[in-house]
């Protein structure tokens, strides 16, 4: 494992530690009224989401659905909650993946900090935005997730490459495109697919995707949920509910399963996060 591999370990578990303790701060000095205590639903969609996102399904655009399916989150707190409820699985991905998968570590670190940099601009933006324009960003999102489902189900888009690193105008493009990125994971636009067709066009190997997509995310995760947590632009019920079930999700699915055929549950996906996202427009149209 590289220096600068171990150096990310480190921050990313201190930042962990310190998204735990001001959360906790945060509730407790001025939450929201109504219990906190998460139900069966919350947690287990939070095990079942994380399960197949270690796995590289995504985990906001299934998660969405679950909340418009069942009414568990207002949409105007879906993208509050998404970022802040999935924000410690992710740092579990993380401490994995960029353990145990080789990436240029200037390519590494210069793509998370563009990914957390534009969550902390977007999470500000987001966070104050009204109802409706929320449901329509998340309406369009979730077309595109479902988009990108249908693209890796049929083996379309970019094929790998072999580099684990980039240099030059190659490296600049990825910096800039994953700050654009970040600033979008604030409003529900899962990374993990668009960073994976990012690297792949760019000539690197697939397998590099894995510890730069949910590096980025895992470190720009509490960052923005902090902020929507100082808003109040989330459901903490349902946050704390897809923190508790999704952290075994993850650790099982990284330990435990070697191999799985996921074209099956793309198709579920597809089928569930396309209901969402109609759901979600007809919202906006009807105000």
């Amino acid at each position: 494992m590289s220096q600068a591999a171990l150096v990310l370990l480190g921050l990313l578990a201190a930042l962990a530690l310190f998204y735990v303790v001001r959360w906790y701060m945060l509730e407790r000095g001025g939450g929201a009224a109504g219990t906190r205590k998460p139900g069966v639903i919350q947690i287990v969609t939070g095990f079942v989401t994380n399960f197949f996102d270690t796995l590289g399904v995504g985990s906001f655009a299934p998660t969405t659905s679950v909340f418009k399916l069942f009414r568990l989150v207002p949409d105007e707190k879906i993208p509050g909650t998404l970022n802040t409820g999935h924000a410690l699985p992710t740092v579990a991905q993380a401490l994995f993946f960029i353990a145990a998968v080789k990436v240029d570590p200037v390519t590494l670190v210069g793509m998370i900090a563009a990914a957390v940099a534009g969550a902390w601009i977007g999470s500000g933006i987001v966070s104050k935005l009204p109802r409706r324009a929320i449901q329509i960003g998340m309406g369009v999102a979730l077309l595109v997730a479902a988009s990108l489902f249908i693209l890796r189900i049929f083996n379309e888009g970019p094929t790998d490459g072999n580099a684990t690193g980039l240099t030059g105008s190659l490296l600049a493009v990825a910096i800039v495109v994953n700050l654009v990125l970040g600033a979008l994971m604030t409003l529900g636009i899962g990374l993990y697919a668009p960073c994976l067709i990012l690297v792949s066009l760019l000539g690197m190997n697939s397998d590099a995707a894995f510890p730069i997509m949910m590096g980025s995310c895992a470190f720009l995760m509490p960052v923005a949920g902090l902020r929507f947590i100082t808003a109040r632009s989330y459901d903490p019920r349902a946050a704390i509910g897809l923190a508790v079930g999704g952290i075994p999700g993850v650790l099982i699915a990284a330990i435990v399963v070697k191999s799985l055929s996921l074209n099956w549950l793309r198709w579920l996906v597809v089928i569930v996060v396309l209901y969402a996202a109609i759901t979600m427009l007809r919202a906006a149209r009807n105000k």
